[in-house]
């Protein structure tokens, strides 16, 4: 009898540690308590999305106020199109800018909005004018270099003559 009682408690332990690891992996995926029941829809054009992904979240002042729900590359205009579902408790003016932005030095990538000063209102549908393509640190340090090797260059010529 002693024997199956400390079964029992051994596997209430178990499915509480599997729960708990469940939990957890839902808080790293960003699967949090998030709804889009009650929500409105933008869309946002980029020239380079970096490592955004969908279910990244919308932030405003650090506050998530919404979701990445979609991104497509548009054949049109050769771009990324970022749908997002903004939370209809946040009402954006129409000059809203839109940026994408990651959160310490190698965190996560996320699309930070800073509200304008349009008395319009954003609706569901409208399309943010005003982006900010992501900074991809491989572009960076290859422009870095190309300068460098540039000033190199005159440098020597200088000396030469």
């Amino acid at each position: 009898m002693q024997r199956s009682t400390m079964d029992l408690w051994v596997g209430i332990f178990v499915i509480a540690g599997i729960g708990a690891l469940l939990v957890l992996a839902f808080k790293v995926g960003n699967l949090g308590t998030y709804s889009a029941s009650d929500s409105y829809t933008v869309t946002g054009s980029f020239e380079n999305i970096g490592g955004l992904k969908v279910r990244a979240p919308v932030k405003s002042a650090g506050v998530v106020v919404g979701r990445v729900t979609d991104i497509q590359f548009s054949t049109d205009t050769f771009d990324a199109q970022v749908i997002m579902s903004i939370d209809s408790r946040y009402q954006f003016p129409k000059d809203t800018f839109a940026s994408i932005l990651t959160s310490g030095l190698i965190g996560e990538q996320y699309i930070g909005l800073a509200a304008g000063g349009d008395e319009a209102l954003l609706k569901s549908g409208d399309k943010i004018m005003k982006t900010n393509s992501a900074l991809v640190l491989e572009e960076m340090i290859g422009r870095f270099l190309f300068n460098k090797a540039s000033e190199g260059d005159g440098k020597e010529k200088a000396d030469a003559d």
